[in-house]
């Protein structure tokens, strides 16, 4: 597989599908002319990592002479490393604002394991924690089926059949800032993980704050309590031109038909 290249140029159409709406409606992100700046944030961000210290995020030019790994210097300060002009960084930073208390907790277990274990041995904890930072997708759910259907790669029940749910029943909140990055050039493969979480009834008639806010102390509660990301098996793939609403093609039925894509579960022999 090709590796992914991002586009270096600042083009508001690239974040004008669907699945920018939750950005768009809260950021203005397709309203901006050029690269968002780290003080840009500082009107929308409100977390705190383990130490109590603001976050801020800092140009990575800051950190030049920085030894300490990415994770322990935002443990030790309250800084982000945040490279300019680069789109990666930027879709972290909207998630540092989205999810503050979730994002604190996954940095101080990022080092717990890295003292425990050091930077070059990696543990299933600290996989599971980098893999969803990246390509994490919650999905949102008032009905205990779609994990079963999800899980089963029922595509076709989940994304045609039961479409006009989406928003109703399930709804799907981004959490890994890898994902963002490559929907500004989506290709056919893009698949995130997603991970479930079951929610009162009435959660999506709330606003999206009211939402992003208790979804954020929701997970965040699994993982400190029930260590839901303990290792990877609680993650499920999801391919994310599939999700309704996120990619233009998936209007067309048919654009599910594709198995090398949407493909069926696996026979465990």
């Amino acid at each position: 597989m090709k590796r992914f290249t991002p586009y270096e140029q600042w083009h508001c159409e690239l974040v004008s599908s669907g699945a920018f709406d939750h950005l768009n409606k809260l950021f203005k992100l397709n309203e901006q002319s050029d690269w968002p700046s780290c003080s840009w944030f500082d009107g929308f961000l409100n977390a705190t990592n383990a130490n109590n210290r603001p976050i801020v995020f800092k140009e990575d030019d800051y950190f030049s002479a920085e030894e300490r790994y990415y994770e322990q210097i935002i443990f030790d300060t309250g800084l982000v490393p945040t490279r300019q002009k680069n789109w990666h960084d930027l879709f972290g930073g909207f998630i540092w604002c989205l999810f503050p208390k979730t994002k604190s907790l996954l940095n101080k277990r990022h080092v717990q394991e890295i003292n425990l274990h050091g930077t070059k041995q990696r543990s299933k904890h600290r996989n599971a924690l980098t893999l969803f930072d990246e390509c994490g997708v919650i999905l949102a759910v008032t009905d205990d089926m779609w994990p079963t259907r999800l899980r089963n790669h029922q595509w076709h029940e989940a994304f045609v059949d039961l479409r006009g749910e989406w928003g109703k029943s399930i709804s799907p909140f981004m959490f890994g800032h890898a994902n963002y990055e490559m929907l500004t050039k989506p290709y056919i493969g893009l698949t995130g993980k997603a991970l479930f979480v079951k929610v009162p009834s009435d959660t999506f008639c709330k606003d999206l704050v009211a939402q992003y806010a208790y979804l954020d102390t929701v997970l965040c509660e699994m993982i400190e309590n029930n260590d839901c990301l303990q290792d990877n098996s609680l993650l499920s793939p999801l391919p994310l031109l599939g999700v309704p609403g996120w990619h233009e093609d998936n209007k067309n039925s048919e654009f599910y038909s594709n198995t090398d894509y949407f493909r069926p579960k696996r026979r465990i022999r």
